[in-house]
């Protein structure tokens, strides 16, 4: 009987080890080991919530004009700067310098924030 249990629990910690999933505390840990993949997949993401929260929010306020979008580029800009160099405190060089890590996802946000802005804004507006 012992046997068995023994077998199910290894059983059970191989898959915790197989599909491990990924820990939300490792994002606000600086002391945490990031490689370059890792930490532009999680700047790409951070980018995305933040272009999806504006757009919706800006569509549905409803903010008009070009200058939104240089605010919107500005506070996503802000965030992701900010998440990399002062709660993560990681060496920039070691990624590729400033442009790489703050080029990280802003294409696919900016598609994603003006999607959402002239979507929510047309459909609650007109």
């Amino acid at each position: 009987m012992k046997e068995k249990k023994s077998a199910k629990v290894t059983h059970q910690q191989h898959l915790n080890d197989h599909l491990s999933p990924f820990k939300f505390t490792r994002l606000l840990d600086p002391e945490a080991s990031w490689d370059k993949d890792q930490l532009g997949d999680v700047l790409h993401w951070i980018r995305q919530v933040v272009g999806l929260v504006c757009g919706l929010l800006w569509g549905a306020i409803p903010v008009v004009g070009g200058i939104w979008i240089f605010i919107f580029l500005a506070m996503s800009t802000g965030i992701v700067y900010g998440y990399y160099a002062r709660i993560l405190k990681i060496d920039e060089e070691e990624f590729g310098g400033h442009g790489a890590l703050l080029q990280e996802g802003l294409f696919a946000s900016v598609t994603l924030f003006l999607l959402a802005w002239i979507l929510v804004y047309s459909l609650a507006h007109f």
